[in-house]
């Protein structure tokens, strides 16, 4: 009997996740065909600088999921179920403290972390967990309430986690057990048709939507499935242009002439979905939740620590004039890019902003030009996505800023999943590396002699 290996494991889960979404929330599908227009338009266009940053079967086949859960126990399931898949938990993401709005969550990433498998499927999942212990949010009786509603569900069936182990352990697994780990997963990402206890689901949502979205329902679900495009201000333009309410802004760096740099990002509104709800009396009505959207993003270049310092300078800066009312969010960002942003891919890579691989051409063993490819960057912006998740709420939730909140880092999450979570800049330094290590150490030429160093400085060789 043949096997189906990690990667084509991942392949089918990402595909049934799209597939399940695509039925669950129909104006997903609009997006996916809006991105698939767009890419073909921009490859027609730009010819083979449209996959500087990915060939078009991996663009057009990417996608990244969000999902949220309630409990270390939860999230080292998820975990296990990710880990058969080749996922690994990668960044740490705390969206209490962020802007525009406050997020009762901690998140991490899976995805995989080889650039082969990458290069092979990029699915990735986002995924969040609510804090109870932060009294910012959270009093102690609201605390207890919800731990007891978290600690009565079981998300994941013992099958389901039976066969991830198997998997993971295996790197494998058979047609049959893989068809039924397929099913079983799909199911467990499916919008469940169990009614809403409105009293209690209402109750949490005065807090934060996305905290009822996590702790008000007896189930976790596919939150939003998000495709690539090559361009985001195109794909923004033509959904709207469909008659789809999309949010007021794309997030993330501007639209400029330079070169793209980390993740641009933007989402249609949620949509009111009909739910049925328990009342206090035990009757079951018809309602409506509105949680679930549609995201999409483009990516650019990997930044090294100290790129992503000049980013997060430059964006503190936007935010400063946006509040100063100098102007609209994208002309002012348009016009700090300029100023402070450098404007070519070997600027970046001389000053050591930024990741890339390098490799020779031409010529024999040791002769040749060295050229620079940039490193894509694979993972999140925290200001992004509490943008979108904001720009998606009813209202803006409550949190007391005088209380004292619950110290989560990355060490700390790691050790209650039971696994490493890496830093994706280590990821990408570590690629950067090897590439300069095929090159026998010596590096010059086509970037005046510098290269960029796994800290984000610069290095003069040769």
């Amino acid at each position: 009997m043949s096997a189906v290996g990690t990667t084509e494991l991942r392949a089918r889960f990402a595909r049934r996740l799209s597939d399940l979404y695509g039925t669950e929330v129909p104006a997903y599908t609009t997006l996916v065909d809006e991105c698939h227009l767009v890419n073909q338009r921009v490859l027609d266009r730009d010819g083979a600088a449209a996959e500087r940053f990915g060939s078009i079967g991996r663009v057009t086949a990417e996608r990244h999921g969000a999902i949220r859960v309630g409990t270390p126990e939860e999230l080292s399931q998820v975990a296990r179920i990710f880990g058969a898949l080749g996922m690994h938990p990668t960044g740490f993401y705390d969206l209490r403290d962020a802007r525009p709005q406050p997020i009762p969550v901690i998140s991490t990433a899976f995805r995989p972390t080889d650039p082969a498998e990458l290069a092979r499927n990029p699915f990735r999942v986002f995924t969040s967990m609510l804090v109870p212990e932060d009294r910012r949010f959270f009093d102690p009786d609201l605390e207890e309430r919800l731990r007891n509603f978290l600690g009565r569900r079981r998300l994941f069936p013992d099958e389901l986690l039976a066969l991830a182990d198997r998997a993971s352990a295996e790197s494998e697994l058979s047609e049959a057990d893989a068809a039924r780990f397929l099913d079983l997963a799909a199911a467990a990402f499916a919008l469940s048709p169990e009614p809403v206890d409105r009293a209690w689901y209402a109750e949490l949502e005065k807090i934060s939507g996305v905290a009822a979205d996590i702790g008000g329902v007896t189930s976790t679900h596919i939150n939003h499935l998000t495709p690539r495009v090559l361009d985001i201000d195109e794909l923004y333009a033509g959904m709207r242009a469909r008659g789809i309410a999309m949010i007021d802004e794309i997030q993330g760096p501007p639209r400029w002439a330079g070169p793209d740099v980390l993740l641009r990002q933007t989402s249609f509104r949620a949509l009111a979905e009909p739910r049925t709800f328990r009342e206090a009396d035990g009757s079951v009505t018809e309602g409506r939740l509105r949680v679930r959207f549609g995201e999409v993003e483009a990516r650019g270049i990997a930044l090294t620590p100290r790129g992503r310092g000049l980013y997060d300078d430059l964006m503190a800066t936007v935010d400063r004039r946006v509040a100063a009312g100098e102007g609209s969010r994208q002309e002012i960002a348009a016009d700090v890019w300029r100023q402070g942003m450098p404007s070519s891919e070997a600027e970046l890579a001389r000053r050591g902003l930024a990741f890339f691989t390098f490799r020779r051409v031409g010529a024999g063993s040791g002769d040749g030009d060295v050229v620079a490819e940039p490193i894509v960057y694979e993972d999140f912006l925290p200001q992004s996505a509490a943008g979108i998740f904001a720009s998606n709420l009813s209202d803006a939730g409550a949190m007391d800023a005088s209380q004292g909140g619950a110290p989560r880092d990355i060490g700390w999450l790691s050790e209650v999943i039971g696994r490493t979570i890496r830093v994706p800049e280590d990821i990408y330094a570590e690629q950067q590396a090897a590439s300069l290590a095929t090159l026998g150490g010596a590096f010059g030429g086509a970037f005046g002699g510098a290269s960029p160093t796994s800290d984000g400085g610069a290095r003069q060789v040769g």
